[in-house]
């Protein structure tokens, strides 16, 4: 085992969208586990859009936790190998989930970390499909979206793991599912994973676009963007319709306040439509997980879910790896080789 460590931490806030320039890399000794504690090794680390509220919330958005440190480790959730162990629980050898963020070794206590089964699914999955994102999608489209069969269930964001897991969930439950996404590549992929339509939101025709692929409505819309996305979906809402809210990345480096238009208005649109806006995070629904993990692997083993991971080699990618994620160039899960 190597005696020093290297991590990154955040050196800066950004003002507006974040550069390579906010993080700064530092070597330190590995760390020695205590009584119940661990000492991993990365070996993959998760890239997420949720990390630039992390880093400082913007103008317009706040994050649902205090944003990291100045001088510390950058968050993140990783998959480990046990290097050492101090509890008879965990052992030298297991695979591991677990947020340690960005640094190559750490300490973490035992009961924090969640042993995985490399011979159930791909390990780095636990960052995905069979991760946090996974049961995001999950959650938020079954819990809060309730698809019925033949309802139009319309997804912003669609290429991102959280994503292209809720349009394929609603096929599953029998819904259409419309996904949105940036380019043709992405409008592409979205086909080959069994959307009903894509549509490009950079496309200068993008709401006819969405219009000709929700004739009847939109029946239970994902949020994750916000914007104009959201701008050209609401009035297709019908009534009844439910907006599960798990993301607004529109507004995650944004240097000034934005109304979002008539707020009467779509207040006014909400009540006269009775249409159900509610926000979540995937830890309100933390009980839901053996239940997602069991549906979600049959699913993926059975290719009636398929993903798309994109792995950037070295813990130095990191930080420009996370400023391209931001802006849009990457398709699937992003994720770090450590």
């Amino acid at each position: 085992m190597e005696d020093l460590n290297t991590r990154i931490v955040l050196a800066s806030r950004p003002s507006g969208a974040p550069t390579a320039d906010n993080f700064a890399v530092e070597t330190v000794p590995v760390p020695s586990p205590r009584a119940g504690e661990v000492l991993l090794r990365t070996v993959y680390l998760s890239l997420d859009p949720y990390l630039r509220g992390r880093m400082g919330s913007s103008a317009s958005h706040s994050s649902s936790t205090s944003p990291v440190p100045i001088g510390a480790v950058m968050e993140g959730g990783t998959v480990a190998e046990v290097v050492a162990s101090e509890d008879p629980a965990v052992r030298p050898g297991d695979i591991v989930a677990a947020a340690t963020g960005w640094q190559r070794y750490a300490v973490a206590p035992a009961d924090a970390v969640r042993r995985l089964d490399p011979t159930r699914a791909p390990v780095s999955t636990a960052l995905g499909v069979l991760g946090m994102p996974g049961l995001t999608a999950y959650a938020g489209l079954l819990e809060i979206g309730r698809p019925r069969p033949t309802e139009t269930v319309v997804v912003a964001a669609a290429t991102g793991t959280v994503g292209a897991t809720v349009g394929q969930l609603a096929r599953i439950k029998g819904a259409r599912a419309v996904g949105i996404a940036g380019g043709a590549r992405k409008v592409a992929w979205l086909r080959e994973a069994g959307f009903d339509a894509a549509v490009d939101h950079r496309a200068p025709d993008f709401e006819d676009q969405l219009a000709a692929a929700t004739p009847d409505g939109v029946d239970v819309y994902f949020e994750n963007v916000g914007g104009k996305v959201w701008r050209a979906v609401e009035p297709r809402l019908n009534r009844y319709a439910r907006v599960p809210v798990c993301g607004v990345a529109s507004a995650y480096s944004a240097t000034g306040a934005d109304s979002g238009g008539d707020i009467a208005a779509l207040m006014s649109g909400i009540l006269t439509r009775s249409i159900t806006v509610q926000g979540f995070v995937y830890r309100d629904y933390e009980q839901l997980r053996p239940r997602f993990e069991e549906e979600m692997s049959a699913w993926v083993r059975s290719s009636e879910i398929i993903y798309h991971e994109e792995v950037l080699p070295g813990l130095e990618q990191a930080p420009t790896g996370l400023v391209s994620l931001l802006e849009g160039r990457h398709l699937g899960k992003l994720l770090v080789r450590v």
